[in-house]
């Protein structure tokens, strides 16, 4: 704890080095997210790009997008599934750059749920048959061949992501999976078809890199869904 907050440990009574501890603190989480997300995109700019690829052919032959995690997972789950749902002004297509040119067509809302959203199915799954299913029997019982599983974990180990991952496998989805760490048992299923791994060991770290990859996912998305359907009008 000393390590993510020391100003909380200073013995100094001086407000004026207090603040200052604060903001050297502030500038070096600053460097050091910049710098993670950045060694991310450049490691796995492609994968993301190919992965981008078969969510926007899933989406276009009618595939949903099902987002699970645990805890800040689930808080980003929700918000994966709010992008592809109310894209807002994002504009894509022959006129627009990937930072939403003013001449693009407007990004169009895709079906995606998160398996988080519903707390009563939650709890009654977790209540009668325990918590390690509670993604997997939404999954089984709401999702086809074909629609996208995305689920988050700060350090691929959780049992309720693995069994999801392996039930996805089994109904022939397209899975895409965000872990930290090493990846962890994620990194060890043959059900992930893209994974990407933040390699940092700070929860903190971990989940606002993951923010910037399924946010890069989500436009890329956009993007070729777009210039699939440019292609289609001007054939």
């Amino acid at each position: 704890m000393e390590a993510l907050y020391p100003f909380l440990y200073s013995q100094s009574t001086d407000l004026d080095a207090v603040m200052s501890s604060v903001r050297q603190s502030t500038v070096e989480k600053v460097d050091e997210i910049v710098t993670l997300r950045r060694t991310v995109l450049e490691h796995d700019g492609d994968r993301i790009a190919a992965c981008a690829a078969a969510m926007a052919e899933s989406f276009a032959a009618g595939a949903r997008l099902f987002a699970f995690g645990n805890g800040g997972s689930s808080t980003d789950a929700q918000d994966v599934a709010t992008l592809f749902m109310n894209p807002g002004h994002l504009n894509v297509g022959m006129n627009s750059g990937m930072n939403g040119g003013m001449n693009g067509d407007t990004a169009r809302p895709l079906p995606a749920f998160a398996l988080t959203a519903d707390i009563a199915v939650v709890t009654a799954l977790a209540n009668d048959i325990g918590f390690e299913v509670v993604f997997a029997r939404q999954l089984a019982a709401s999702a086809f061949a074909g629609d996208i599983a995305l689920g988050l974990s700060t350090s691929g180990n959780s049992r309720n992501l693995v069994a999801a991952f392996e039930e996805a496998g089994r109904r022939g989805m397209l899975t895409v999976g965000l872990a930290g760490y090493d990846g962890g048992q994620m990194a060890e299923l043959g059900t992930i078809d893209h994974l990407f791994v933040v390699p940092s060991a700070s929860v903190h770290r971990i989940q606002e890199a993951q923010t910037t990859v399924y946010h890069a996912l989500w436009e890329l998305t956009q993007h070729a869904l777009a210039k699939a359907g440019d292609n289609d009008d001007s054939a």
